[in-house]
């Protein structure tokens, strides 16, 4: 009895062992962002973990690493230069396609914001914010569109992307559309490409789904975030609480009907952005989302 009872125990565990292996080969075939639905290539806009960067940037890109992300986008680097930033990277394999760097330095630094993104090896320089009074308005809309152009034209001749992040205060009306379509129609396509963020687009009032439908191939970038249920919008200020911020699929986004219209425009890169202080939990749930949801 004692023999079977072993055998048995010795065949249990050889069972268990094998689903083990076959779950833990499952799970690298379908690493994050690349489940059954979604195909992206989702990454992480490392802005979400900017508390734990400036404590322990090794330990952080660890933590990277074991959400199962592959590509990411900068926000900075740390304290830390370029090079060495790229290889904490390198050394983890992953892999940075798209890094935001200020307004000011598109405007007067432009050979800078070239070569730091040449030396951290993106395909992408982009810019999120553009100083501004409130409202935002016409005047500083079309300087900010020189400059676009301006930093468009030049990060080219070194093979580099420009794109601008949207975030909110944008669309402010303007006869029978807003400062954003001007902000379109005065950027030369060729050279000013668009990173869409779902929540700054929700925001202010505006559907995503209607804008990448307007403006298609102009979106090459995504940030996919979702908004806290109850959250004000219609607003032009281009903030909120970092709390309204919440995982994929727990807020008030339609990321079927989004994520259709985003790959029908063409968008080429997605990435999470959470800036709620529960990004750590929050991240591997949006990553398990977007392997699930179905468009």
């Amino acid at each position: 009895m004692r023999g079977m009872k072993h055998s048995l125990l010795h065949l249990l565990g050889s069972f268990a062992l094998a689903c083990w292996a076959n779950s833990t080969i499952a799970a690298d075939k379908h690493a994050a962002g690349i489940g059954p639905a979604f195909k992206g290539p989702i990454g992480l806009q490392l802005y979400s973990l900017r508390d734990q960067f400036a404590k322990d940037v090794p330990a952080t890109l660890n933590q990277v690493r074991g959400f199962g992300v592959t590509y990411v986008e900068l926000a900075g680097t740390y304290n830390l230069t370029q090079e060495k930033f790229k290889e904490q990277l390198d050394a983890r394999g992953l892999k940075p396609i798209s890094g935001h760097f200020a307004y000011e330095r598109y405007r007067d630094d432009i050979e800078g914001v070239a070569r730091d993104a040449k030396t951290l090896g993106l395909q992408y320089a982009g810019c999120a914010w553009i100083p501004h009074n409130d409202p935002f308005d016409e005047k500083t809309c079309r300087e900010a569109a020189a400059v676009f152009n301006r930093a468009g034209d030049a990060l080219a001749k070194h093979g580099l992307k420009f794109f601008y992040h949207t975030h909110g205060y944008e669309f402010q009306p303007r006869g029978n559309g807003t400062l954003f379509d001007l902000l379109m129609a005065e950027t030369n396509p060729k050279r000013v490409r668009y990173e869409m963020d779902v929540f700054w687009i929700v925001h202010p009032g505006e559907d995503p789904v209607k804008l990448l439908e307007k403006y298609g191939t102009r979106f090459e970038l995504m940030h996919v975030k979702d908004m806290r249920k109850g959250t004000p919008t219609g607003l032009l200020t281009g903030h909120s609480e970092v709390t309204n911020d919440v995982a994929l699929g727990a807020g008030i986004m339609d990321w079927p009907a989004i994520l259709k219209a985003a790959k029908k425009a063409g968008v080429k890169w997605y990435f999470i952005e959470d800036e709620s202080p529960t990004s750590v939990e929050q991240i591997p749930r949006s990553l398990r989302f977007l392997e699930q949801v179905k468009f």
